[in-house]
Formats: C-alpha cells, sequence, structure tokens
C-alpha cells in the first residue's frame, strides 16, 4: 500500500532517526534542505549516509535534499547513490531533465518531486511523466508565499486539482499534500487533509510524530462505507458479470472498483 504519511526529521538529528521510523509513520524523510543551516549540511549528510548503510528498512526512508540550484546539489547526489537510499524527495522542482538526470545517477532510486513554485506547479504534467518519479508532493507553504495567497484554504484548490489530475494522467501514485504547522491543533490538520482528500491526494507530509495517527484515521474508511464497500464485492462476484443491484442501484464498474479501493484502504 502506498505511503500516508511522511515524517520529516532534520538530517542533522540522527538520534532522532530510529524514533521516526517507529513513531508509526509510513515513511520518514530525512531532510537536508529546510531544517539543517548551512553550516550543518556536511555533517547532517555524512550522519544520514551512515545510517543508511547500515539499516535494513530503508524503503521506508526518503531524504530530502537540497534544490538542483544549490551549491549542495552534488554532494547530496553523491551520497545518495553511495549509501544505496531508497526515495529522494527533490524540492523545488520545475525542470524535468534535472529529474531525469538525477534518476540515471541514482539508478533505482524512488524520486517526489516538491512542487512549489509557479513554474513547478506549470511544468507539474512533465514532471509527474519523468523517469522514476513515484509520487509528486505539493509544498504549500512556499507556494503560497511565491504566489502571495492569503490564508483562505480555497487558495491552494487550484494547485491540488492540477497535480492530481496530472498525477492520474501519468498513472503514478496519488500527490502527498503538504505540511499542517499547527503542531497541537488536530482540527485543523484533520480539516487541511480533507481539503486535498477532495481532490484525490492521498498522503501528507508531516512535521511531528503526534500528527500521524490521526491522519492515519482520517485515511481508513468508516464502518458503513466499508460495509457498503463489501456488499458491492460480494454481489458483483456471486453475479459473475451479469447487471446486479445493491441498495436498489445498479452496480457497474465504476462502482465495484470504487469498492475495492475501499476495502484495500482498510488493510
Amino acid at each position: 500500500m502506498p505511503a500516508r504519511s511522511y515524517l520529516f526529521v532534520p538530517g542533522d538529528r540522527p538520534e532522532r532517526f530510529a524514533k521516526a521510523l517507529a513513531s508509526g509513520a509510513d515513511a520518514v524523510v530525512l531532510d537536508l534542505e529546510d531544517a539543517v543551516a548551512p553550516s550543518a549540511k556536511d555533517a547532517a549528510r555524512a550522519a544520514i549516509a551512515a545510517w543508511l548503510t547500515t539499516l535494513p528498512e530503508r524503503d521506508r526512508v526518503v531524504v530530502r535534499i537540497n534544490d538542483a540550484h544549490s551549491p549542495w546539489y552534488d554532494a547530496d547526489q553523491e551520497m545518495l547513490a553511495g549509501a544505496g537510499a531508497a526515495a529522494v524527495m527533490l524540492p523545488k522542482a520545475e525542470e524535468p531533465e534535472v529529474l531525469e538526470a538525477l534518476s540515471a545517477r541514482c539508478r533505482g532510486v524512488a524520486i517526489l518531486p516538491l512542487v512549489e513554485t509557479a513554474r513547478g506547479m506549470l511544468a507539474a504534467q512533465t514532471l509527474a511523466a519523468s523517469t522514476g518519479v513515484q509520487r509528486l508532493v505539493f509544498g504549500t507553504l512556499d507556494y503560497a508565499l511565491e504566489l502571495d495567497l492569503g490564508t483562505d484554504p480555497i487558495a491552494l484548490d487550484a494547485g491540488h486539482a492540477q497535480l492530481a489530475l496530472v498525477s492520474r494522467a501519468a498513472g503514478i501514485e496519488s500527490p502527498v499534500a503538504g505540511v499542517t504547522t499547527a503542531l497541537d491543533d488536530e482540527a485543523q490538520l484533520l480539516a487541511d487533509f480533507a481539503r486535498a482528500r477532495a481532490h484525490g491526494f492521498g498522503a501528507k507530509l508531516c512535521i511531528h510524530p503526534r500528527q500521524v495517527a490521526p491522519l492515519h484515521a482520517a485515511l481508513r474508511p468508516a464502518p458503513q462505507e466499508l460495509d457498503w464497500a463489501r456488499r458491492i464485492l460480494v454481489a458483483a462476484e456471486r453475479s459473475a458479470g451479469a447487471a446486479v443491484q445493491v441498495d436498489g442501484r445498479m452496480v457497474d464498474r465504476p462502482v465495484i472498483e470504487r469498492a475495492r479501493r475501499i476495502v484495500a484502504r482498510a488493510g
């Protein structure tokens, strides 16, 4: 099942790496970018490389490197290739040729482009179709800053719709929603994710372990929804392809597929 939660950990705090993996988050993002001061970049990179080389479960670890126009980009790529990282998150993703070059240099590494600029949003379709891209991530804070958006959540709707649409067209996993900075406001966390979920997002960035459990709960189908889905699948199997009704409604292929997805989300 695709990851539902991506929990950030500063790359210069190696004592927190294992704790983050034990938090219940589906994936942990070791951050070399915003969370690490320029003077600590080299030490953070070395700490991540040392930890990755001894880690048996690398498939749950994503490394957020510095953007392609930063002075640390080449060293970050070299570390990824040498340490055997499973996935990389690329900030300020705007140019598909950068993704292609990254995929060629770090073969087998899943790429999560972070779309957080106007240019990135306009290039989202080509980014989604680039080699090695697993799913897109919406960097809502930087995006809102660049576009001078207000605090009304409606301002992000166009971006949510765009990333969900191009992801589906490219056949990649559903996109990842941006962070909620209010650490102690579960209602805000859930409201933020519900807005993204309404457009087809299937995961969210987290900046504290206590955001993980409420997010996972929000993605689980309600009992009545799960019961409906199971009855749909039973009826479809019994009908052997013939037309069938459930609760007075005709069941066709899209309904059956929706039921399958609901049951899959229930785990």
